[in-house]
């Protein structure tokens, strides 16, 4: 019997890690900062979707009360290279579970930037102390710009198994449970540039249709409890999401356990109770192989280029 605790070896995806190192051309970068938070700049403008990097043990989560790290955080965000005010655009929540959304609002006081998603999200600033004008809550199909970037949020589902769902209904303040941290809406977000279009899809869920007519060069993928769910639920994902957006190149995130440290620790996939990560990659290897797609496994902290400059 294999040991709840354990975990997957990544060794044979080891491969899908070479990819090339953004050089100034000003094109569009990405650097992935664990779990489903990403860095996306274009050397005018920088956007992060989430930013939790404070990653409490799984002892603090399932049995106290769980607040932002400062000290951690300020350390991750002068890692990423966005550690001065004026840095960042928009803190943008793809939805408002803790491992997407505790963080946000100090990242957002730190840099001056807005924090942007759903209403839930919005209740989890003004519970940290954030000003109205600070906040920024969008609909359905709702477009937003920062510089060249046109970002649009499609709402969708959490993938199945969510543990705290529901809304955040008034201001939420640290320390709190895990699970006061409810799933509120959950967003894909398309980010459009002049050079291309990138996906961030947070969560392992999918509404049939939802995305269709939605055009996407990269997707950022949520593949959290993706090797849970059965062989049919995987290819439906699939389809959904990277076939359904004509996507070229597939990144998969939020396979990390997001209780590992980030500055002192390699990432290293969930333990096998919470998910098993290796199903989810040789699916997607079969899937991009069948389909055409590249598949990059992203390096924690590495800046890439993801829309070179033309």
């Amino acid at each position: 019997m294999r040991w709840p605790w354990g975990r997957p070896r990544m060794d044979a995806f080891a491969g899908l890690a070479d990819v090339p190192v953004a050089d100034g051309d000003g094109g569009v970068s990405g650097v992935f900062l664990g779990t489903s938070s990403v860095l996306l700049r274009d050397g005018g403008t920088a956007l992060l979707t989430d930013g939790f990097f404070t990653r409490p043990g799984w002892l603090r989560v399932g049995l106290g009360r769980i607040a932002p790290d400062r000290e951690v955080i300020d350390a991750c965000l002068r890692r990423a290279g966005i550690g001065h005010a004026g840095s960042l655009a928009a803190v943008i929540c793809v939805h408002s579970h803790y491992d997407h959304a505790m963080d946000a609002p100090v990242i957002a006081e730190r840099l001056g930037a807005k924090l942007v998603g759903s209403h839930s999200s919005a209740n989890i600033g003004r519970g940290h102390g954030l000003p109205e004008e600070a906040l920024r809550t969008v609909e359905d199909g709702e477009t937003v710009r920062f510089g060249d970037f046109e970002v649009t949020f499609v709402v969708g589902v959490h993938c199945p198994g969510d543990l705290a769902p529901g809304v955040i209904d008034a201001p939420l303040s640290p320390p709190a449970r895990a699970r006061a941290y409810r799933t509120g809406e959950a967003y894909s977000v398309f980010f459009r540039h002049p050079l291309g279009t990138v996906l961030v899809h947070g969560s392992a869920g999918f509404v049939p249709g939802r995305l269709d007519g939605h055009r996407a060069d990269i997707v950022y993928l949520g593949i959290g409890q993706l090797g849970k769910q059965d062989d049919d639920y995987r290819r439906r994902y699939w389809a959904e999401t990277v076939r359904a957006t004509g996507a070229e190149v597939v990144i998969p995130i939020h396979w990390d356990d997001f209780t590992t440290p980030l500055l002192t620790a390699p990432l290293r996939p969930f333990p096998y109770f919470a998910d098993d990560v290796a199903v989810s990659m040789r699916f997607l290897v079969e899937q991009s192989r069948r389909d055409g797609v590249r598949l990059v496994l992203p390096t924690l902290w590495r800046e890439t280029v993801l829309l070179p400059a033309r």
